[in-house]
This record gives C-alpha cells, sequence and structure tokens, in this order.
C-alpha cells in the first residue's frame, strides 16, 4: 500500500479534485458591476511581483487582444457573503443538494446515498461521483438508465461536452488506502455510435485525469509507490498505450490548447513552488511560491490559482494570475474557498463560505473588475461546481 507524508497526501488529493479548465467557455456575458455589489476591496493594493517571463517559443498562439487592463481597480479584494447581491445562476453544470443543474439538460437528479464527490455533464448524460463503501464509483446517468463503474475517482469532459474521460484508483478494503494499477476510460464516437474505450495501467499509482482535448487524453500518475513527482501522459483512445510527456514533471493543470501546464517545482512541509512551463519545450515560463496553479480560462490567458499551502478544510484565497507572466491580476480572500472554475474567459465561479457548517453559495467574480455576486442563494446543504 502506498505511504505518503501527510502533506503529500493532503496536496494530492487536492490536486486530484482541482478544476481543470479545458474550454467550452459559455461566451463572455454581463457579469457582476464593480460598485452594483459589495465585495469590499482591501483599502492596501499592490501586484505580487513575479520572476520574469520567459520569451514564448514559434509555438506562441497567433496575436490575440491584450489581457484587459486592470489599472485603477483594487487588485487584492475580501469578500463578505451577506453583502453580495444575487445575479445570474451559474452558465455551467454545478450540484445543488443532488441535483445536478444547469449547462445544456435539464435537471438530473443523483441516485442514492452517498456522498457526491465530482460531477460533469456528457451529451444526454449526467456523471457523478460518489462514495461507495471506503470507495467511489461512477454513476452515468441517462434518462431512467444508471450505469455503475467501480473504483473511479476524477472525470473531465470535453469542451464541446460530448465526450468525457475518467481513471479509477483501487484502494484498500482493510483500510481505503490507495493501491497500485489504474484503469483510464474515454467515451469516443466510433462509427456514429457512442463507445468506451479503456487503457489498463497495472504499475502506475494515483492516477487522475486532467483533461480531454484534441481528441487525447491527459492524465498524471506516479511511476513507483514512493515517487516524489508524478508524470504526465498522453493517451489517444484509438490506440493501446499511451505516451509520456517529458517535458512535464508534477503536472497540477493543462491549458485549454495543450501549451502551457502549471506544475508544482517545490513540495514540502512548509509549503510549496508552483511554475508555468511550456508543454513542447519544457521551458519555464514563470514560477511563484506565493500560489499554486489549479486550472486556466478557456483561453489559456489566465492561470487559475490557490495558495501555495494547501490544508485544512478550505482555501484562504483564490487568485488569477496572467498565464503569461505570473503577474498578480485579482485576488480574493475572507472566505473559506473551496472551489474555483472557470465559467468563461472573465468570469470565475467560486465555491465559498464562512467556514463549516456555515451557508455557502457560489459566487460568480470578474477577473477584470474584482467585483463579486451570488450566483447561487446563500444555503446549507450541498454545492459543487462540475468539472
Amino acid at each position: 500500500m502506498k505511504q505518503m507524508n501527510g502533506r503529500l497526501v493532503v496536496l494530492v488529493a487536492a490536486i486530484a479534485v482541482a478544476a481543470v479548465v479545458v474550454g467550452g467557455a459559455i461566451a463572455s456575458q454581463r457579469g457582476p458591476e464593480p460598485g452594483a455589489n459589495s465585495a469590499a476591496p482591501l483599502t492596501a493594493t499592490s501586484s505580487v511581483p513575479q520572476t520574469p517571463a520567459g520569451t514564448p517559443s514559434a509555438q506562441t498562439p497567433p496575436a490575440t487582444p491584450a489581457t484587459p487592463s486592470t489599472a485603477g481597480r483594487p487588485v487584492k479584494v475580501a469578500l463578505k457573503l451577506n453583502k453580495l447581491s444575487k445575479g445570474r445562476d451559474p452558465q455551467v453544470a454545478y450540484l445543488v443538494g443532488r441535483e445536478v443543474r444547469g449547462g445544456a439538460g435539464d435537471v438530473v437528479k443523483v441516485p442514492g446515498t452517498g456522498q457526491i464527490q465530482a460531477i460533469t455533464r456528457v451529451g444526454d448524460a449526467v456523471l457523478a461521483v460518489v462514495t461507495k463503501g471506503l470507495g467511489t464509483e461512477l454513476l452515468t446517468i441517462q434518462y431512467d438508465e444508471v450505469k455503475h463503474t467501480p473504483d473511479v475517482t476524477s472525470i473531465v469532459s470535453t469542451a464541446d461536452g460530448k465526450e468525457a474521460a475518467y481513471a479509477t484508483k483501487k484502494v484498500s478494503a482493510a483500510d481505503g488506502g490507495a493501491m497500485q494499477g489504474s484503469t483510464v476510460y474515454a467515451t469516443v464516437t466510433d462509427a456514429g455510435l457512442p463507445a468506451v474505450k479503456k487503457l489498463e495501467l497495472p504499475n502506475r499509482w494515483e492516477v487522475s485525469v486532467l483533461a480531454y482535448q484534441d481528441g487525447k487524453v491527459y492524465y498524471r500518475a506516479f511511476t513507483t509507490q514512493n515517487s516524489p513527482t508524478w508524470q504526465l501522459y498522453e493517451w489517444d483512445p484509438a490506440n493501446s498505450a499511451a505516451a509520456e510527456v517529458k517535458t512535464v514533471t508534477s503536472p497540477t493543470a493543462l491549458s485549454p490548447d495543450g501549451r502551457t501546464a502549471g506544475v508544482l517545482t517545490v513540495l514540502n512541509d512548509n509549503g510549496t513552488c508552483s511554475a508555468a512551463i511550456e508543454v513542447a519545450s519544457g521551458k519555464s515560463l514563470w514560477r511563484t511560491c506565493e500560489y499554486q496553479i489549479k486550472g486556466f480560462t478557456a483561453d489559456g490567458r489566465t492561470a487559475i490559482s490557490g495558495p501555495s499551502r494547501v490544508d485544512g478544510y478550505a482555501e484562504g484565497l483564490a487568485a488569477a494570475l496572467d498565464a503569461r507572466t505570473g503577474s498578480l491580476l485579482r485576488e480574493w480572500t475572507g472566505l473559506s474557498f473551496r472551489q474555483t472554475v472557470a465559467e468563461d474567459d472573465q468570469h470565475l465561479l467560486i465555491l465559498a463560505d464562512d467556514g463549516p457548517e456555515t451557508k455557502a453559495s457560489i459566487l460568480r467574480c470578474t477577473i477584470t473588475t474584482g467585483a463579486c455576486e451570488l450566483a447561487t442563494p446563500l444555503a446549507k446543504g450541498e454545492l459543487m461546481i462540475g468539472r
């Protein structure tokens, strides 16, 4: 059974459920106005200096509009849930109680009583990872039919919401500890008909899918029982084997265009350091020991980040960094931040509360202004943002 120090166990668990943004963003719509809600800015504001960015290689995508200016707006914003006004509902799939709402589809109830770990929509189906005994299983809910896939712990969907990938993690029946071996699954359309492909990984540990884009599944895994780092792999479901992406080590996120990866460069009992890596060359674009990269917006221009130290019930901040330079665009504090996902290129959805057993909400926060609003009413009970 795999043995790891306490901080690594906590961090791997956090990474396994991190929101990885894989495109499919809703076109940018009007978000919270900076003066219309009461997201309270800190009086002292400053950008966090970062190490200079590397010069992109010839892989740099065609010129796109510059990152919108945040000049004149507080970079750091303190939030109070009871001061925020209600805005639009989330425009991606989300969970309230046992109901999956939002996105392209009707409200679907997840059957059973097992705790829900993750959800996504794929075509007409809802996929939900739920607890089962000491482990988990995937429920594929389509109309009146429910299919069960044992041991699944992570899921992602494609940008168009047509396909999904998921991976298993076996646990000991005695104590729930992680065991060696995994299977990675990918839904595909073969000759116009839906099918599921699978890749057996009998010698890997702690496998978790990161993205499914351009017809390829990206997953990370430990190669040995006590490895201090994990590797990134690329799998085409049409093939029977995956290829290691050797330019990237210990990935935490992958941009939707596959050009940039967030990685951990330092991990110890005092915290972490992260870097943005150019996948094609392995070149480090920038590095930070103040934040940890958790995902990217659909356009790849913003790195969604949390604190460098991951401990306890929730995180103490949510941040947006310029993915090209590492410069701090916005930081939100004042709440317990449980999940952060891009709704589109300009807005983040943030699941937050004031601590255990308090009312929670999914917030919509605008990167360019820092303003936030309630996307769901303040309430107790299960809340989650889809993958």
